[in-house]
């Protein structure tokens, strides 16, 4: 798939996550389930990161000391998006707050979705 595709998808779907993390939550439907907020702010992340990883491995050509770099900037750029946009849910709006422990779901996202991403090698190559 062209890199270029790759960095629309990426951006695409961060700011999909932004907006849903930065909109009215009265908005949003209410789901009553023990720490769905922790389990959706791990999936936002494990997608984010996911689709970094897939852009920045094409960017870097797919060597595979690049690759490492890859894993390494998509974590990065993850954790600091999450937190970032904690800042921004307290200082932006009046129906969110920064939470610390969403932070630790994002990281743990992240965490995920490199693992993962190193685990099926040979099937993200392909893409």
């Amino acid at each position: 798939m062209p890199k270029q595709l790759l960095l629309i998808w990426a951006i695409i779907c961060s700011g999909i996550i932004a907006y849903l993390c930065l909109t009215d939550s009265g908005n949003l439907p209410v789901v009553n389930f023990p720490s769905l907020d922790k389990i959706v702010h791990f999936c936002f992340h494990f997608g984010f990161t996911i689709s970094w990883i897939l852009f920045f491995k094409k960017e870097l050509k797919g060597k595979e000391a690049d690759d490492y770099k890859a894993y390494l900037i998509s974590f990065i750029f993850s954790v600091f998006f999450g937190i970032t946009i904690e800042i921004l849910q307290n200082a932006l709006t009046v129906t969110r707050a920064a939470d610390i422990s969403d932070v630790l779901a994002n990281a743990l996202g992240a965490f995920a979705a490199v693992f993962s991403a190193i685990a099926f090698k040979k099937q993200i190559d392909k893409i």
